[in-house]
């Protein structure tokens, strides 16, 4: 099998669980929060522009997770997909003079609604409530968990299929240089929890300098690791 018949089946399928999860939550979806939903797509459609590029992986990462995770605990699975599908339709699109990738725009889209969805439908879900050490941490935990490998797993594959490689060593790469957005993006979700708790919703999404500073830390460190490299080599073309 050719590596393009590859990765279109990785795409159909990609679109046929983010269909079959969507039309779950539809049905499985809780109460809406139409203002709380407006003002937290805004801001994970401002924040998925704001991109860092990953070393040794052909893809980017943008810092709107802490938004996309405040979708997922606190509005209906529904919202959480529409506010994840057009925030990973506005990382996408293309800058001026640049292309649009149908094909890789529909692998997106379809992946951040099937791993959003996952972790919307696992955060809510009564068994994971009915556990007798269960906590709201907890849930968060294991939400961030699910939308961790619902990202991650199907990237890992498709750069696999299109580049003729393994897909473990791929995925272990974009663990290394992902997993601690992870943490600090539920941190973060964490802090506004507990924010809104006490002050409302209103004041907690206030985060937005707290992102803009986290993705100049990233850029800042993504752009010495891939110097790094282009380092040695200068010193050993002078040593030589």
């Amino acid at each position: 099998m050719n590596n393009t018949r590859r990765i279109r089946m990785l795409i159909g399928a990609m679109i046929v669980a983010a269909a079959g999860t969507a039309a779950y939550a539809g049905v499985a979806s809780h109460a809406l929060h139409p203002y709380l939903a407006l003002a937290v797509l805004v801001l994970a459609s401002i924040t998925s522009r704001m991109k860092v590029k990953l070393p040794g992986v052909n893809g980017n990462m943008s810092v709107n997770l802490p938004f996309l995770l405040t979708a997922v605990v606190n509005l209906s699975a529904v919202e959480a997909i529409i506010v994840t599908c057009i925030s990973t339709a506005v990382q996408c699109w293309p800058r001026k003079n640049a292309k649009l990738n149908l094909q890789q725009m529909s692998f997106n889209l379809s992946m951040m609604s099937f791993a959003s969805c996952l972790a919307s439908l696992v955060f809510h879900a009564q068994w994971l409530r009915a556990l007798p050490w269960s906590s709201s941490t907890l849930a968060l935990v294991v939400a961030t968990g699910s939308l961790f490998l619902g990202q991650t797993a199907p990237v890992a594959t498709i750069v696999a299929a299109s580049e003729g490689r393994n897909a473990w060593p791929i995925w272990r790469n974009l663990t290394q240089l992902s997993f601690p957005y992870y943490v600090v993006g539920a941190g973060v979700t964490s802090m506004v929890q507990a924010v809104s708790s006490h002050l409302g919703w209103e004041l907690a999404l206030a985060v937005f300098p707290v992102m803009y500073g986290i993705h100049r830390s990233y850029q800042l460190y993504f752009s010495r690791m891939a110097e790094t490299p282009r380092q040695e080599v200068l010193v050993r073309a002078a040593g030589a």
